[in-house]
């Protein structure tokens, strides 16, 4: 089928909650905006824009005005943001080993500076009543925190549990790991293979649709937010449905605009064929012609229809403002 393909199986990782959830990042974006913003004689920018320490890439200074940049890489990499201060000794010797590490990471992480004396609305934020203190982001939420000295051996564990944790959420860290490895002349080893969406596979191979979509929805029961077993679920049911289907529904359906049933089967049998832009006008007109709970079923089997394309597809896009201005 054009453009549809299954997902590589992924396993989920289970984040440390530590912090999640008790701090809100972005309120300090009001304040950022704010001052970018400033009219001519008003209050100016108090701190500079984030930016890389002039000796590293993955070591950067943050300001209150430029934190929710750090906050929006977190999407990508976790970042783990360094409070410190001029006058705290103890910073001195935790610091120095922050930065070796993140450099040793190559990109896996960030390390985000934040002097408190400067910016101490991100202190604030954190409740910091005592530094140094270390706070690791990740999707945009803090996840762990600790507080004080910790030798270079327990703080570099603490970071390898993280990315552990991570590292099949963030898509920036494999990604950095695989790029370190290869300009050291070191070739990645291959992601083990996920047992559940092995077997599954297996079971699509052998035309069993029933247990693969059961494999798939086992995997769900036990991960919601699994979106590569939700996405290979969508197929196997999409594969169940067209797999022997006569394809003079087609002309039936033409013949019939208000069988609802027959739209549906219709519409599939032209994604099978890859009338994909067909199939979603179909539905649309669909959706134009009905109400109430046919309409409800219209438009969700064709949401299911776009889940098959990946997101960026111009055509999905196209029939989801179509679909909009249909229901709207």
């Amino acid at each position: 089928m054009d453009g549809v393909s299954r997902p590589d199986p992924r396993k989920t990782a289970a984040l440390s909650a530590a912090l999640s959830g008790a701090v809100d990042l972005s309120s300090l974006r009001a304040r950022a905006d704010n001052a970018r913003t400033a009219p001519a004689g008003g209050p100016a920018q108090p701190n500079a824009p984030t930016a890389p320490r002039s000796d590293s890439a993955f070591v950067v200074d943050v300001s209150e005005a430029t934190f929710q940049d750090v906050v929006e890489q977190s999407m990508q990499i976790p970042v783990i943001v360094d409070l410190w201060a001029e006058w705290c000794q103890p910073c001195k010797q935790l610091s120095p080993i922050l930065e070796r590490l993140a450099e040793a990471a190559g990109g896996a992480w960030l390390l985000a500076k934040v002097d408190v004396d400067a910016n101490p609305r991100i202190a604030q934020l954190f409740g910091a009543q005592s530094i140094p203190m270390v706070v690791a982001i990740a999707g945009g939420q803090p996840i762990d925190a600790f507080t004080g000295v910790l030798p270079e051996p327990q703080v570099k564990q603490w970071v390898d549990s993280l990315l552990d944790a991570l590292r099949d959420r963030l898509p920036g860290i494999r990604a950095a790991e695989q790029a370190a490895a290869v300009a050291n002349g070191v070739e990645p080893e291959p992601e083990p293979e996920d047992e559940r969406f092995v077997a599954a596979e297996e079971a699509l191979e052998r035309g069993d649709y029933a247990a693969a979509e059961a494999a798939y929805q086992r995997i769900l029961d036990m991960e919601p937010a699994n979106e590569d077993a939700r996405a290979a679920l969508n197929q196997v049911r999409f594969a169940a449905r067209t797999e022997g289907v006569d394809p003079s529904v087609i002309a039936a359906a033409d013949a019939a605009p208000d069988d609802v049933d027959a739209q549906l089967t219709a519409a599939d049998i032209e994604v099978a064929r890859s009338q994909v832009d067909a199939a979603f006008d179909r539905l649309i007109a669909a959706v134009r012609r009905t109400a109430g709970d046919d309409r409800n079923r219209v438009r969700a089997h064709l949401v299911s229809l776009f889940e098959l394309f990946p997101a960026d597809d111009p055509r999905v896009a196209t029939a989801r403002r179509n679909l909009a201005s249909a229901l709207f």
